[in-house]
């Protein structure tokens, strides 16, 4: 996705669970348990991806910083002009595969047509 976003002129950014373990980031712009980065080739400098991790140094309200993300803090990635990616999933509990399916079954439920004919 990284590569193909580049190829296209597109900005990639990631969504990182911030409060995973391994995961070395500037807390000041954690929002939410969450952080935005922009991993493009010229705001990522020796950007490194692989399957265990992904690292690199970018600047922060001008200050440098090494970045270390384990894979499994990765939440999706997207374009940034277009806003269309890929979200991943990580091992949903049973709660949480329950918790998908009553809204599921909510939203299923209200789709009945409210229109009508008005002469």
């Amino acid at each position: 996705m990284h590569e193909w976003m580049g190829d296209n002129a597109h900005t990639p950014h990631i969504v990182v669970d911030a409060g995973v373990d391994g995961v070395s980031v500037p807390r000041e712009h954690v929002k939410d348990g969450k952080i935005i980065l922009n991993i493009s080739d010229t705001a990522a400098h020796n950007l490194k991806l692989d399957n265990d991790a992904i690292s690199f140094r970018a600047r922060f309200s001008g200050v440098p910083f090494d970045v270390w993300i384990p894979m499994r803090a990765v939440l999706g990635i997207y374009a940034r002009e277009t806003g269309q990616g890929m979200i991943f999933s990580h091992d949903l509990d049973t709660s949480a595969e329950q918790a998908v399916q009553t809204t599921a079954d909510v939203v299923t439920e209200r789709r009945r047509p409210h229109l009508r004919v008005v002469k």
